[in-house]
């Protein structure tokens, strides 16, 4: 018979021994748990997040700002594809309009490293592997084809295929997947002539200093009816790799997966669909690949 001294500790251990085999099941469940909750609450209204400013949710996008995705070139307004995407987010986010802020960002400098000026930023920016080194994106919220556009005298309109475009003056806005889908998937006989910004691209093609220039879809739809109808769209084409578009953030941003649980909501919902049917729809071009 054990000592009374001996008989404690004897207790003791085999207590340990039980709760360690009964840690094994609980202990990651309790773990997972509370890992979980605090991301939920941390989404769960605007003070809790880390924004830009307390109360604020600072939107970036550049300037001009286009249809489909902006009305009037006033982001403000809720009207266009993107600007309806947004403040549908921040709303999911628990932010009021008169609670969303927006400024302006170039295109080039969105997803350049380092810290930002915004929480998040939508200007039909692609997620590519590169980008995603120095930003963050959430989820796809919209996935565009790529489309040609040609002024009709041109012998680029007459292309059927994209080995016709070969030899084409074709323009296009630097640091856009365009130009990725250019010189990939159409390979032309010289280098496209690539400009600085939407404007540029576009006055390229109206004065004739290309035949052509290289847009997502929408844009195209948008260009041929109201900016240059002197030009047709030629076609589509699917970037390579595809071309889905994210909200972008600051790298290692905590309202990331805050962002990714509203567009998931707003998928969910048919949300997203009903904006995309509404403000990107259009005639289905031509298939060039």
């Amino acid at each position: 018979m054990p000592s009374p001294r001996l008989a404690v500790l004897l207790s003791t251990l085999a207590l340990a021994l039980v709760a360690g085999a009964c840690g094994g099941d609980d202990e990651p469940s309790g773990s997972a748990d509370s890992a979980a909750t605090p991301a939920a609450n941390a989404c769960s209204s605007p003070d809790q997040l880390a924004l830009q400013r307390p109360g604020k949710l600072t939107i970036g996008t550049d300037k001009p700002a286009f249809p489909p995705y902006f009305e009037d070139d006033d982001p403000t307004n809720g009207k266009g594809f993107e600007s309806a995407v947004a403040y549908a987010v921040a709303a999911e986010l628990g932010f009021s309009p008169d609670d969303v802020e927006w400024v302006t960002v170039p295109f080039n400098s969105s997803y350049a490293p380092g810290p930002k000026q915004f929480d998040f930023d939508i200007n039909q920016i692609s997620i590519t592997p590169p980008r995603a080194k120095q930003v963050d994106f959430s989820d796809p919220y919209f996935t565009a084809p790529q489309a040609v556009v040609a002024l009709k005298s041109s012998d680029a309109a007459k292309a059927t295929d994209l080995a016709g475009l070969k030899d084409a003056k074709l323009g296009v806005q630097v640091g856009t997947t365009s130009l990725d889908a250019v010189q990939d998937s159409i390979d032309p006989s010289s280098d496209p002539q690539v400009f600085n910004d939407s404007n540029d691209t576009v006055r390229a093609l109206k004065t004739k200093r290309v035949e052509a220039i290289v847009v997502d879809l929408p844009t195209a739809f948008f260009l041929t009816a109201a900016e240059i109808p002197e030009a047709k769209i030629v076609g589509q084409f699917a970037a390579p790799g595809g071309d889905d578009w994210g909200l972008l953030l600051q790298k290692g941003s905590k309202l990331t997966p805050c962002v990714n649980q509203a567009l998931d909501e707003l998928r969910s919902r048919g949300t997203l669909q009903d904006l995309q049917d509404r403000y990107m729809g259009g005639n289905a071009a031509p298939d060039l690949n």
